[in-house]
């Protein structure tokens, strides 16, 4: 009886493990290994994290080509101030007035 178990035994282990797999569902594998956590809770939080994630690269590659085409821009003044003063070199308002709409645009 003993020789019967040990044949049993090697027989077990020259198996192929496609046979042994046989009969179960397609996430045997999963069983008991550490990735197979991923599928409950922790797979809803590692999603979460993963579109965060890509959300801030997609993000800072916007803000990052926003600002290399700013670059190149020219700062914008205020145009009603521009026109003030123009007006004022022109000599059409006199320093009083300069003066006092300088200070309501302010």
């Amino acid at each position: 009886m003993k020789s019967a178990r040990w044949i049993v035994a090697t027989l077990w282990w020259l198996t192929p493990a496609t046979a042994l797999a046989q009969g179960r569902g397609y996430d045997w594998w999963w069983e008991g290994h550490p990735m197979g956590m991923m599928w409950g809770a922790w797979g809803i939080g590692m999603g979460l994290m993963m579109l965060v994630f890509w959300g801030l690269v997609i993000a800072a590659i916007v803000v990052g080509i926003r600002w290399l085409v700013g670059q190149g821009k020219q700062p914008r003044s205020d145009s009603a101030l521009d026109i003030l003063r123009q007006r004022y070199a022109r000599g059409e308002i006199n320093k009083e007035e300069f003066e006092a709409k300088k200070r309501d645009l302010s």
